[in-house]
């Protein structure tokens, strides 16, 4: 079992930036990789980016340039950095953590809620 408490969310004006933090706690060493998802109002959750306990990222098209996803020394968080925010950027956003065994089991965090907006 992992658990997942992310934060740092919050009202930003259109440009500026924020940083979103995951701690992880439980079968930390089990993990594979760590990441972050997001939900618009009326829209179906999506990747934004995910990074690998071997350090393979991978982000959406509509963040490449503007966010950095990294994981801290311990490797039990993980953050995202975004910069020039938009307002289409507003939306839930949601920790994710995988497991893969004979199986893949995936956790969530509670959501951070971000508007962008002037």
């Amino acid at each position: 079992q992992v658990q997942l408490v992310d934060s740092g969310g919050g009202l930003v004006q259109p440009g500026g930036s924020l940083r979103l933090s995951c701690a992880a706690s439980g079968s930390i060493a089990s993990i594979n990789a760590m990441g972050w998802y997001r939900q618009a109002p009326g829209e179906e959750r999506e990747l934004v980016a995910t990074e690998t306990t071997g350090g393979l990222t991978i982000y959406a098209d509509s963040v490449k340039g503007r966010a950095t996803i990294s994981r801290g020394n311990a490797k039990n968080t993980v953050y995202l950095q975004m910069n020039n925010l938009k307002s289409e950027d507003t939306a839930v956003y949601y920790c994710r953590a995988e497991i893969r065994g004979w199986r893949t089991w995936e956790y969530w965090g509670q959501g951070t809620q971000v508007t962008v907006s002037s």
